[in-house]
């Protein structure tokens, strides 16, 4: 089993667009008081917290809300390496294991020294334009690379190590983490990766007369897209998408930092918490 992992210096933040968020983060923050800890509890997005987070002032960060909330965290926490506890009060939860029913009895093995730390690769994206670094991105999820408001195909090249790999006329092209290989990638028919993999996946949306298969990347292996058109968006992790214009590069790698998890149990949660996703969903479908 992986080495313990004890808190001492916790802070709980809570998603402001959920109200129930911020009752039970500050149930969470009287009961660690409880136990002679002094807690700050907060909004995810309150500036003052951050920077105190990123500062490394606190050795744990417990966000109460769903994945977008777990997905936030991860890129204001992974910088500084302060592990995540998410408590899903959200509707899938993949990347959380504590229902906001269950946090109780997790924390006491929390402090029974019974979790431990679980690090993913997150992704590095940059955005060049006529040899000029026009952005840069970390990726807990995915890069997305896709189709504007226009309802027509993009056309993309993808090289892999500086070699071209294919070219794409589709919706759009996901470079995914083995934890984002559960969420859009997975919608776009990817396959699942464990989580502790260091591979870049790479699946197309409706691929028109291309290539329709993932492909898994080697470990260490990057990727550049080129645009070879208009009409084409970058999105990072779900967030408000960037136009991009043709010739422009994406190039994604693994990034120089790791988003940290507190886990309980051994490593088969992730199984287990998938199977139960999976047959969730399946209960609505048809027959």
């Amino acid at each position: 089993m992986p080495e313990p992992f004890i808190p001492k210096r916790p802070v709980v933040t809570a998603y402001p667009k959920m109200p129930q968020a911020f009752a039970e983060g500050e149930a969470i923050a009287e009961y660690l008081k409880s136990k002679g800890l002094n807690t700050p509890c907060g909004s995810l997005y309150d500036e003052e917290l951050r920077k105190r987070v990123k500062a490394g002032e606190f050795d744990m960060l417990i966000t109460v809300g769903g994945d977008g909330s777990v997905l936030r965290a991860g890129h204001l926490c992974a910088p500084s390496g302060v592990p995540i506890l998410g408590v899903n009060l959200g509707r899938l939860g993949f990347l959380i294991q504590i229902d906001r029913k269950e946090w109780r009895g997790y924390f006491e093995k929390l402090f029974n020294g019974e979790a431990w730390i679980e690090n993913r690769m997150m992704l590095h994206a940059d955005h060049v334009r006529a040899g000029e670094l026009a952005g840069s991105w970390n990726a807990l999820n995915e890069v997305v690379v896709g189709r504007g408001q226009l309802l027509r195909p993009v056309r993309l090249t993808a090289s892999v190590d500086g070699r071209e790999l294919t070219s794409y006329v589709a919706d759009g092209l996901i470079a995914s983490t083995a934890t984002g290989s559960t969420a859009y990638a997975l919608a776009a028919g990817g396959p699942i990766l464990p989580p502790e993999l260091r591979n870049i996946l790479l699946v197309p949306i409706a691929p028109h007369l291309s290539v329709d298969r993932a492909v898994v990347l080697s470990e260490g292996s990057s990727v550049t897209i080129k645009i070879n058109g208009e009409n084409t968006v970058i999105s990072v992790d779900g967030q408000p998408a960037t136009p991009l214009m043709e010739d422009d590069l994406i190039n994604v790698r693994a990034a120089d930092v790791t988003a940290q998890f507190v886990r309980f149990g051994d490593p088969g949660y992730f199984y287990r918490n998938l199977t139960a996703h999976m047959n969730e969903n399946s209960l609505g479908l048809p027959r």
